[in-house]
């Protein structure tokens, strides 16, 4: 059996080979964008119908198709600081950012926090005359402590 982080190079591999973008991968899925990339590199648990539609489209095998849907560890990608220049540079926008974000939360929603369960992730482009820009819209469910 292949393990979720094996799956993922294969995903990466075939992807090249086959000259698709993870855009046709969600439509052949039925799932959004974000949410597809993130389940093919491994961070989330696929059902057996989505599994299969990713692995038929990239020529996987039923180990692949097994892999797809197992139970992920999240967030174990880098328990370290980050060398990939794309994610350390986010990694660095929460560490400058995290708490103005944090206060901005609290100030307008009060005590809790911003899921990433309930959770929606875009990446966009936008045109600029000094160079294109990296739209990222994170939008998360606000989940409020309750202390009762």
């Amino acid at each position: 059996m292949l393990t979720k982080s094996d799956a993922a190079i294969l995903v990466r591999a075939a992807k090249i080979r086959m000259k698709l973008t993870w855009g046709d991968l969600a439509g052949a899925v039925g799932r959004p964008v974000a949410w597809t990339t993130a389940a093919l590199l491994g961070q989330h648990p696929m059902t057996k119908e989505e599994a299969e539609a990713a692995a038929t489209l990239l020529g996987l095998s039923q180990d692949a198709v097994e892999a797809f849907q197992l139970q992920p560890t999240r967030g174990t990608e880098s328990p370290s600081v980050p060398t990939d220049p794309t994610v350390y540079r986010l990694h660095e926008v929460v560490q400058v950012y995290g708490t103005t974000i944090k206060e901005l939360i609290h100030e307008e929603f009060g005590d809790g926090i911003m899921s990433a369960i309930n959770f929606r992730l875009e990446v966009d482009r936008k045109s600029d005359p000094e160079g294109d820009r990296v739209v990222i819209t994170l939008d998360g469910k606000f989940l409020a402590y309750q202390w009762e």
